[in-house]
């Protein structure tokens, strides 16, 4: 049978494997979901905050938005990575269910088809027949196998969609609240600056953050999430202050 479902494995689960324990969990939903819902929390509430800021309104109608974008944003992230993530899994428990089928009505097709991928990856024909033969002997060791092959999935770990949700609706709210924190306790430039200053240690905490986990540079991965989040608060800062001289603000 084809890997139909090959192409959703990079937030499904990962694949690890008995000895394996050196390598880290990249591809698990929960740290995708915490760690873009930070950088998206952060990125659209610095861009909020300074564009309403730049009209020079009252510290209200700043306050009043950013907790609007942290709300909204927050549940809109959450209900987005549930529906995703539920989406997939149940891609993936269909397509093991038609695995699971196949190995108990075509088990000599199935065989075939493991003995051609080690051949394709350069096993000798013999050795690959042998290891077909001896994974196909235990039911669960033949689905585990021909999932990984053939999906690209590991079976026991096709994600949480209610830990992604969460995930990136606390993750969205940790991002959103920095910019927004100055406005609680101050108005005018102070809090303008402020919230500039926080967006800068948040963005590069984020980029830093991404890069030690992902084994990049930590400085790379902290100027680029700096660059990224300087220029939309810019130019929403500037559109903010064109349009608050345009209506007299």
């Amino acid at each position: 049978m084809s890997g139909q479902a090959a192409q959703h494995n990079a937030s499904a689960g990962a694949t690890d494997r008995p000895g394996s324990d050196h390598h880290r969990d990249i591809q698990g939903g929960l740290w995708r979901a915490g760690v873009f819902g930070v950088s998206d929390g952060l990125l659209t509430n610095v861009s909020l905050v300074l564009g309403v800021a730049g009209a020079n309104p009252g510290s209200g109608v700043v306050r009043l938005a950013g907790l609007a974008g942290l709300v909204a944003g927050a549940l809109s992230m959450a209900a987005g990575e549930y529906v995703s993530m539920t989406a997939q899994s149940e891609l993936i428990r269909h397509e093991l269910a038609v695995e699971k089928e196949a190995l108990r009505t075509s088990p000599e097709e199935e065989r075939r088809e493991l003995v051609d991928v080690y051949v394709r990856r350069g096993v000798p024909q013999r050795t690959a027949e042998a290891v077909a033969a001896a994974l196909m002997a235990d039911p669960e060791v033949a689905l585990e196998v021909h999932s990984r092959e053939e999906l690209g999935v590991d079976p026991e770990r096709t994600g949480s969609p209610i830990g992604a949700a969460v995930s990136s609706l606390v993750s969205f709210a940790v991002g959103a609240i920095l910019p927004l924190l100055p406005w609680f306790f101050g108005s005018g430039w102070p809090a303008v600056i402020a919230s500039i200053v926080l967006g800068a240690l948040g963005a590069l905490s984020v980029g830093a953050g991404v890069g030690y986990l992902s084994e990049r540079s930590i400085v790379r991965g902290a100027l680029r999430q700096l660059l990224i989040a300087a220029v939309m608060a810019v130019v929403t800062f500037g559109i903010g202050r064109l349009v608050g001289v345009s209506t007299g603000a």
